[in-house]
This record gives C-alpha cells, sequence and structure tokens, in this order.
C-alpha cells in the first residue's frame, strides 16, 4: 500500500515561488523544501500510480527514482536561449515496453502551480518507428484497430493529437476513414485542467488513473507497435 497522502499546498507554492526566483542560489537555499514538499510525495506517487495503471495496462514501468519515472528538475540549457537552470513544474513519465523510456509509449504527468496535465501516447516518431507506423495504418487489421481506438478515446472526451502533415505520404493506400492517420508524426491525446482538490490527498492516485485508463487504448496499440 502506498505512502501517498496528496501533495500540501505548500508544494504548488514552491514551484509558483522557484518560477519567480529560478536561481541556483534560491534553490540551493530552499532544497529542503523542494525534497519535503514535491521530491518524496513523488516518488510515493509514482508507486502508487504504477501500481494503478497495472491493473488496466500490463507491463507499465513505474520507477521513482530521480532520471527514470521522476523528470529532473534541471533544465538542459545547452542549446536553448532560455537559461534558467530549474523547470517551475513536476514531470512524472510512466513507459509501456521493454527498450529505451524515451523510445516506448506511455502516460506522462504535470504539475504546475496552477495546472495538471495529464496525457498518453508518443509525442513524436523517431523515422523507423514512424514508417513502421504508416504501415501498421495502411495494414487492414492493425489500422482498422487504431481506428477503432482512436475514436474509442476520442468518445470519451479527449482530442488525438498528433497531425503534422498535410499531404499524404506516397504508396500507401487506405479507405478514407484512416487516411488522416497518415497525417501524422506522433499520437498522443490529454488534458489538461486547473489543479483538483484531489491533488491534495490520497485519492490523487486513483483520479489521475482514472482518466489514464480512457487513453489506454492508444497506449496499448503503440506498445505493440514498438515492439513489432
Amino acid at each position: 500500500m502506498s505512502g501517498f497522502e496528496g501533495f500540501a499546498p505548500e508544494a504548488l507554492r514552491f514551484l509558483g515561488d522557484l518560477r519567480e526566483h529560478n536561481d541556483r542560489a534560491w534553490f540551493q537555499a530552499h532544497r529542503e523544501e523542494y525534497d519535503s514538499l514535491l521530491l518524496e510525495p513523488a516518488r510515493d506517487l509514482v508507486e502508487a500510480l504504477g501500481a494503478e495503471l497495472n491493473r488496466f495496462a500490463a507491463g507499465v514501468n513505474a520507477d521513482p527514482r530521480v532520471g527514470r519515472s521522476i523528470m529532473r528538475l534541471n533544465r538542459d540549457t545547452r542549446f536553448s536561449r532560455d537559461k534558467r537552470p530549474y523547470k517551475d513544474h513536476l514531470d512524472l513519465w510512466f513507459w509501456q515496453g521493454e527498450g529505451p523510456s524515451r523510445e516506448c509509449p506511455g502516460y506522462w504527468f504535470r504539475l504546475t502551480p496552477e495546472r495538471l496535465i495529464l496525457g498518453a501516447g508518443m509525442h513524436r516518431f523517431e523515422r523507423p518507428v514512424l514508417e513502421r507506423y504508416r504501415e501498421a495504418v495502411a495494414d487492414s487489421s492493425r489500422g482498422a484497430a487504431l481506428r477503432r481506438a482512436a475514436d474509442k478515446v476520442a468518445e470519451s472526451g479527449y482530442e488525438v493529437g498528433g497531425r503534422r502533415y498535410k499531404r499524404l505520404p506516397a504508396g500507401y493506400e487506405v479507405p478514407p476513414e484512416r487516411s488522416e492517420l497518415l497525417l501524422h508524426d506522433g499520437l498522443y491525446a490529454g488534458l489538461e485542467t486547473s489543479v483538483p482538490d484531489e491533488a491534495h490527498t490520497r485519492e490523487f492516485p486513483d483520479f489521475c488513473a482514472r482518466r489514464y485508463r480512457d487513453l489506454a487504448p492508444l497506449v496499448e496499440w503503440l506498445a505493440a507497435l514498438t515492439v513489432s
């Protein structure tokens, strides 16, 4: 049984203060607050959400270490004009599959001072995966399964994203109801909302898992694609 009891309201205030005082001296002076208000509850949340996700999506990885399911707070500023050293939000990642986590589909979580973002899928296909994706869309069985999965997610109230191209790629013949899927270079869906009251309670893992369950058809289809 997880020890997650909710994020204290002070955790959101900490993120807001970090946004305002985004420098290393301020963060080091408040490091203990980050650890107690965000990092430790995040570890408990990862364990709780991992258990909930595996109730309906077997093989989801939930690793409560920084750099695994808990994304690092430090920003990579090497190639960015934005040199702020820290993110002003908490990111979590639960991937489905045996390969490197960033090459797998999965479920993501972002908590900001004001908003909660939950999503699932893959934001961008690398070229080999994109080719397999298009072949799968053109395949009568797998393509029809994806159409059903995307429709099911849409019927649950989520918009399926990842459409990038304006022209259909050459060499693929698909029926009209699947042609739009060939314009994608990623496949995902999710929601953004104000931080719910449940975030401060032990009910938060269930709150998130119920939304993730609606998105699971996309992740399941993608998981089969990435191991094929």
